[in-house]
């Protein structure tokens, strides 16, 4: 397949271009907190359920810290490590671990698959004066998404193999995220370096606390016979990867981490070492909710010190997954590496675009572009060499999912990947995707190169615009706003996008939702350092930003019309080529942005917002009321303090609405 010079195949044939319909404002963001599912044992959510290999990562030469270790020594060592990380904190030291499924049939089963390295089998050596050392794990290593299926299949209820090859599982009564049950541990060095109290999605929690419910999570795995161990990498950027360690009960957690995270290639596996970070994933077993801290029978810890990772008291798998983006939100800028919670595709001339918005503003229709390389859907870095995927996978919503509208994310769920909490005939095991009998988030966990587009190795040089999604039911903002570096922080930090209330309990008023750089739930410093990266990055590499509004126009919501999709994406277009830069502006009332006055194919009297309201004056009293939102949310922003003064934040706050 021949290239250009950014390593880019042109030899493809471009694919339809997504449309995602948003009717219920899902499917856009990877907000996946939900409501737990009303049923009280598996037997009920299996009756819900069935009511009707590995890119490399971009690295050469690398030695290992087993690299000159002869075949014995490194297996030898490696279980070691593994045994290690399950070590007890009361008896110092791990469980006997051996390599291989306890249920093999005979030993001539495992000879035969002992030649491969993730398989090998040593015999335990038991001592008899040391009674924890009777009962050894079986440790089942970085399997393959086949065998993880079998594994899957035969031991975990729930779990079935669809028409389209997916493997269909259940995550449980917990069904999303549970922010309020997620803990970090405040130590001399958090205390200070984190963001804590209001506004902030750090609950503080002692170490005490934590060694408690690491022991109670260490425990119930090393009660098992087998638990599944996957170390894998995190971030693109060769120079900025981390290695990370993932024990679980669950043949199901183990493929899902598999696809999410950054797959070794086997000698990379070799030559692993010692992890970076380790999470323990004992999520079928609750915390005590007797143990200070703890107010439900869940518990997600975060102890950035030990580097570890502890999950009591749910199954679902996006808690690994947004754990692990937390840790990369403290990791990454002790490196002077900006993390984002933003989408992110490049043109075939290495124009990088960034795409951030919340739930329902279109970001994962407009960063989807068969004419553009897909880098990462959710999370990503930039540093000083360009930007990276944080993951080797995608996690996208598939309530509603179908082939016309959706055709790569249809494509992508095929063998190896993860469908959760889906609907599907009990017979000929086709997915009803529109069933939302077990939860509405139902997702599907896929490696990225499912992506036909998808750009491997996932990184690409610096981006040369910052596009902030907002869909405005208040109907105020314009289409497309052309932003200084101080109103990108602003809005950045803001994290602005309205959501239209549900018409059963009468209300019909929109409803303003803020979040911090676009991914409050997952950050971990105060927003403004965040911010002050983002404009510093994007004025020594000469990016643009811009905040584009995809929701109302002529009236809020009720009254005007949402923007049209086309229009939308010739805006974006513009954006791609350039040629916006290039358009005449002017200046709007409050929020002082600055607006082309026109676009190529779009009608140049919807730019200013103002032109296609009726009633002039209720227009204004709605732009002084959002104004006034802004205004009230970026209060919990105005005390911190970058440097050794206040101007960095004044500058900020200067970039708002101004009445």
């Amino acid at each position: 397949m021949a290239a250009n010079g950014t390593g880019l195949p042109m030899a493809r044939k471009p694919l339809a271009k997504i449309v995602t319909d948003d009717k219920q404002g899902n499917g856009m963001c990877h907000d996946d907190s939900a409501k737990g599912v009303k049923a009280h044992t598996i037997d009920e959510l299996h009756f819900l359920q069935k009511k009707r290999s590995a890119p490399t990562t971009p690295l050469e030469g690398n030695q290992g810290a087993f690299a000159s270790l002869p075949d014995d020594e490194r297996r030898r060592q490696q279980l070691q490590s593994i045994s290690a990380s399950l070590a007890s904190l009361t008896r110092g030291t791990g469980p006997k671990v051996v390599r291989g499924d306890p249920a093999a049939k005979s030993s001539q089963a495992v000879e035969h698959v002992a030649h491969h390295h993730h398989h090998h089998v040593e015999a335990p050596a038991i001592s008899v004066s040391d009674d924890s050392s009777l009962k050894f794990t079986h440790v089942l290593y970085n399997l393959s998404p086949a065998e993880l299926y079998e594994q899957a299949v035969k031991y975990e209820k729930g779990s079935f193999i669809t028409s389209s090859g997916a493997l269909a599982t259940l995550s449980g009564a917990k069904t999303g995220r549970s922010p309020r049950d997620k803990r970090v541990v405040m130590d001399d060095t958090t205390q200070n370096e984190l963001w804590w109290g209001r506004g902030s999605p750090n609950i503080e929690m002692d170490e005490h606390t934590f060694l408690v419910n690491r022991e109670r999570a260490v425990d119930y795995l090393n009660s098992l016979d087998k638990v599944f161990v996957n170390d894998q990498f995190l971030n693109w950027d060769p120079q900025n990867r981390i290695k990370v360690r993932i024990v679980s009960a669950r043949a199901y957690h183990s493929l899902f981490m598999h696809n999410m995270c950054i797959r070794p290639t086997d000698e990379e596996l070799e030559n692993f070492g010692t992890p970076d970070f380790t999470i323990y994933n004992a999520g079928q077993f609750p915390c005590n909710r007797y143990t200070h801290y703890m107010t439900s029978s869940t518990s997600i810890d975060l102890n950035l010190a030990r580097k570890e990772m502890v999950i009591l008291g749910t199954q679902y798998a996006g808690e690994m997954k947004k754990g692990l983006f937390s840790v990369m939100h403290y990791l990454m800028p002790k490196r002077q590496i900006l993390s984002l919670h933003s989408g992110c595709n490049m043109g075939i001339d290495g124009d990088v675009a960034l795409f951030f918005g919340l739930s329902g503003t279109g970001k994962t229709t407009l960063s989807t572009d068969h004419n553009r390389y897909l880098i990462g859907d959710d999370e990503h870095c930039w540093s000083d060499y360009g930007v990276s995927n944080i993951e080797g996978g995608c996690y996208a919503k598939c309530i509603d999912l179908s082939r016309e509208k959706e055709p790569d994310i249809w494509n992508a769920i095929k063998f190896g990947t993860v469908l959760e909490n889906v609907v599907f005939d009990e017979h000929i095991r086709e997915v009803e995707y529109g069933d939302k009998s077990v939860t509405e988030n139902t997702r599907a966990a896929y490696p990225i190169e499912y992506i036909p587009n998808a750009k491997l190795p996932c990184i690409g040089p610096h981006p040369k615009n910052v596009i902030l999604l907002a869909c405005d039911a208040f109907g105020v903002l314009p289409p497309v706003s052309k932003l200084n570096l101080a109103q990108t922080m602003y809005h950045f930090i803001s994290g602005y996008t309205a959501l239209v209330a549900g018409t059963e309990d009468g209300i019909k008023e929109p409803t303003a939702t803020f979040s911090a750089c676009f991914g409050a739930a997952f950050i971990m410093l105060h927003p403004t350092k965040y911010a002050a990266m983002l404009a510093e990055k994007m004025q020594k590499h000469g990016a643009t930003g811009w905040l584009v509004n995809t929701g109302w126009s002529g009236g809020s919501y009720g009254s005007g019309n949402r923007i049209k999709l086309a229009y939308t994406r010739k805006i974006i277009d513009a954006i791609h080529s350039g040629s916006l830069l290039n358009a005449t502006y002017e200046k709007t009332d409050v929020f002082g942005l600055e607006i082309p006055t026109e676009i190529e194919g779009v009608p140049s009297e919807i730019l200013r917002p103002e032109n296609t309201w009726g009633d002039k004056k209720a227009y204004k009293s709605t732009l002084l009321k959002l104004g006034g939102l802004f205004k009230n949310n970026f209060e919990t922003f105005t005390n911190y303090k970058i440097g050794k003064d206040t101007k960095l934040t004044q500058e900020i706050l200067a970039a708002g609405p101004n009445f």
